[in-house]
């Protein structure tokens, strides 16, 4: 089939699994609780675009220096940071594809780079940006960030992950193309979005990143969910026994919370360990429907170097329930190097 034919049926298929997003927050969340308005604060930017207070969202972010000696790495899904570009064919106003103006892209890229600056990281995992552009966009307001990549499948539309760090980039790898996965059913799939993975150095440590943004749960596709993970945590576990003196760090928006079956495929004894797991469960929600729900994590492999630090594990919150402007709050957390 030519590819004009399967056009539509691309950015069909990627409204469809982004369409949860499309929704205003109380559609979504329902009525968050006073002081963590989900999206009271938002401002219609007068064309049909909706985008957060231009604030750093830092409220609770922390101390934005962490103690000499540590690497800080946080998760964020910034939600929906489109490009000036129609790429999709159906942008702006009610369309899943946002059209800021210039001066709405220049100040949604202020308000995340703003927001990840708050957080004091040596690291950040990114999830829902649209294209290189407005990853580069990003890049150059955190000049401190001085290695990047980012994972485009470049679908028309889609939203992608990206890792910005404070470090030397040594290595990239992508794992979408030549990863085929199986649901249970025995149905073959694929990553929703790339499996990024990063080796780079901060100061003089190892350290090997993945970022990943599972499949959501609108119009649901569970057995796609647990095959992400399945085969994410085969990678991750192959890259901790080639570089076992590395620090291996993963983290994303993996649409699924603490005993569901996609998490309990990642974590393992001796294996990945989830680093919010010392955590009440209502204390490590970074994403509202009607109540807070733990959906994004971040993991330390254990089977490699370094560790994790007790008690460093922070959900970061802005004005609202998100941070910097997105619908979801950032995960942090510190680790040590290799010694």
């Amino acid at each position: 089939m030519h590819l004009p034919s399967l056009l539509p049926v691309l950015v069909a298929a990627i409204a469809v699994n982004a369409s949860c997003h499309s929704r205003t927050p109380e559609e979504l969340y329902g009525r968050p609780p006073a002081g963590r308005d989900a999206g009271a604060s938002d401002a219609e930017s007068g064309d049909g675009s909706t985008f957060g207070p231009l604030d750093a969202g830092s409220h609770d972010a922390g101390d934005p220096s962490p103690p000499e000696g540590r690497i800080r790495v946080a998760s964020f899904n910034v939600r929906r940071f489109f490009d000036t570009v129609c790429d999709s064919a159906a942008c702006g106003g009610d369309e899943y594809e946002e059209l800021p103006t210039q001066r709405q892209f220049e100040d949604r890229a202020q308000q995340i780079a703003a927001a990840i600056r708050g957080l004091g990281v040596h690291a950040v995992l990114l999830q829902e940006i649209e294209t290189q552009a407005a990853f580069d966009a990003l890049a150059q307001r955190l000049p401190e960030m001085t290695a990047g990549a980012f994972g485009e499948i470049g679908l028309p539309g889609s939203v992608d992950v990206g890792i910005l760090a404070r470090g030397q980039l040594d290595e990239v790898r992508k794992h979408r193309a030549d990863k085929v996965l199986t649901r249970p059913d025995g149905s073959r799939t694929y990553f929703s979005r790339e499996l990024l993975e990063a080796h780079l150095r901060i100061g003089e440590a190892p350290v090997a990143l993945f970022v990943a943004h599972f499949r959501s749960k609108n119009n649901d596709d569970p057995g796609r969910r647990l095959a992400e993970a399945q085969a994410a945590a085969e990678i991750i576990a192959a890259t901790a026994a080639e570089r076992p003196e590395t620090l291996v760090v993963f983290g994303g928006d993996l649409n699924d919370e603490p005993g569901s079956a996609p998490l309990a495929a990642l974590e393992s004894p001796g294996g990945l360990v989830r680093v919010a797991g010392e955590l009440p469960d209502d204390e490590a929600g970074t994403y509202w429907y009607s109540g807070p729900h733990a959906i994004d994590h971040l993991f330390i492999d254990a089977r490699a170097s370094g560790a994790y630090v007790p008690g460093t594990v922070r959900v970061a919150h802005g004005v609202g329930w998100g941070l910097g402007g997105s619908d979801h709050a950032a995960l942090v957390a510190d680790f040590l190097p290799p010694q």
